[in-house]
C-alpha cells in the first residue's frame, strides 16, 4: 500500500511534517483544515494528551486517539485524511461532510 498527498503548508511550518506518526505508532495523512482545533486541542490536554505540534494534523490523530471514530462529529472544517491505526491493524478515512477536499482512491 501506498499513500501520498501535497500539502500546502500555511500553519505549523515547523512541526507539522506529515506523515505525522504518534508514540504508540498509528499515523495519517491529511490536508485540510480544522477550524475548532483549539478549542479540541484544550479538551484533549484536559484528558492528559500531550503535543509535539502546535497545528491541526495531531489534534485530528489525537482526537480519533480518544474517541474513535466518533471524533467525525466534533471537526468543524473541511479535510480527506487516512489514518493508519497499528494496534486494530486498520485504516481509517474520512472527507468533509460535503466533499471540498476530495479523497481518491
Amino acid at each position: 500500500m501506498a499513500l501520498g498527498h501535497r500539502r500546502l503548508s500555511i500553519i505549523d511550518l515547523e512541526t507539522g511534517d506529515q506523515p505525522m506518526t504518534t508514540d504508540r505508532g498509528d499515523w495519517i495523512t491529511y490536508n485540510g483544515e480544522i477550524y475548532n482545533y483549539v478549542e479540541l486541542r484544550d479538551q484533549l490536554r484536559a484528558r492528559g494528551h500531550t503535543f509535539r505540534s502546535t497545528g491541526d494534523t495531531e489534534v485530528l490523530l489525537r482526537s480519533y486517539q480518544e474517541w474513535g471514530t466518533d471524533c467525525l462529529s466534533r471537526f468543524n472544517g473541511m479535510w480527506a485524511f487516512l489514518l493508519y491505526d497499528r494496534r486494530r491493524q486498520l485504516v481509517f478515512g474520512s472527507r468533509d461532510r460535503f466533499g471540498v477536499k476530495p479523497l481518491y482512491r
